[in-house]
C-alpha cells in the first residue's frame, strides 16, 4: 500500500511540474483545436507538431536544402577562383625573401 502511495506522489509531483510548466494548457489547447475541427485530418500527430509549431514545412525545409546547396556551389567557386588569382599573384609578384 505504502508504494501506491509514493506512485501517486509522483504522479501528482509531476502532473503540478507539467500544468507550472504551460504543458497541459498547450497541449489543451491543441487537442480542443482538433476536437472542433469539423473536418478531421488524415494524420492527428501532424496536426498536433504542427499547433505546436515543432515540425517544419516541407516547402521550408526544401527550399532551405536548395539553398544550401547553391551556396556551397558558390563558396566551392569561390575557391577556386581565389586559389586561381594567388597563383597567378605569385606569377607575377614572387615573394620576397628576408625584405619585411
Amino acid at each position: 500500500m505504502a508504494h501506491y502511495r509514493a506512485s501517486e506522489s509522483k504522479r501528482e509531483q509531476f502532473r503540478r511540474y507539467l500544468e507550472k510548466n504551460g504543458v497541459l494548457d498547450s497541449l489543451t489547447t491543441v487537442l480542443v483545436a482538433l476536437y472542433e475541427e469539423t473536418e478531421k485530418p488524415s494524420n492527428a500527430l501532424d496536426f498536433i507538431k504542427h499547433q505546436l509549431g515543432v515540425a517544419p514545412e516541407d516547402d521550408d525545409a526544401e527550399s532551405l536544402r536548395l539553398e544550401l546547396n547553391t551556396l556551397q556551389q558558390k563558396y566551392d567557386q569561390l575557391m577556386e577562383e581565389n586559389k586561381d588569382l594567388r597563383d597567378r599573384l605569385l606569377r607575377y609578384e614572387p615573394a620576397q625573401e628576408g625584405t619585411e
